[in-house]
């Protein structure tokens, strides 16, 4: 694999007054999936309600190759939208805190649900929608 192809998400979240920007700024990440269009994008998640995993407040998260990473994030700033965007290493606490990027204001988040170092899940299942 070359560093260009190295696995990265970002989570986008919202309050209740950001959701049609969110929904908006996910419609975008979709389309960029159509054929012909950006191959770098991998997967859009559907938005939770509430908190989901390590995430307190309602958010989605999209998969993407690293190659698309300005891309992703100028999107991601335009929107005015917060996101916590990171690489996909077999340390998932690090990748949610020390390797991760924020882009507005931080939220905390809940590191104990995460995997151990080296038994980070996110990776076999990346680019999968059933989880």
């Amino acid at each position: 694999m070359t560093d260009a192809d190295a696995q990265y998400h970002a989570h986008i979240y919202f309050g209740p007054d950001e959701k049609q920007a969110a929904e908006d700024l996910r419609a975008k990440f979709i389309a960029s999936q159509t054929p012909g269009s950006d191959p770098h994008i991998l997967f859009v998640g559907h938005p939770t309600d509430g908190p989901a995993g390590p995430h307190p407040i309602p958010q989605y998260e999209i998969h993407y190759l690293k190659s698309a990473l300005g891309g992703v994030t100028a999107l991601i700033e335009e929107s005015g939208l917060r996101a916590l965007v990171h690489p996909l290493t077999l340390d998932d606490l690090a990748d949610h805190t020390s390797l991760a990027h924020w882009i507005g204001e931080p939220i905390d988040l809940d590191v104990t649900v995460l995997d151990p170092p080296g038994v980070n899940q996110g990776i076999p299942r990346f680019g999968r929608a059933d989880f």
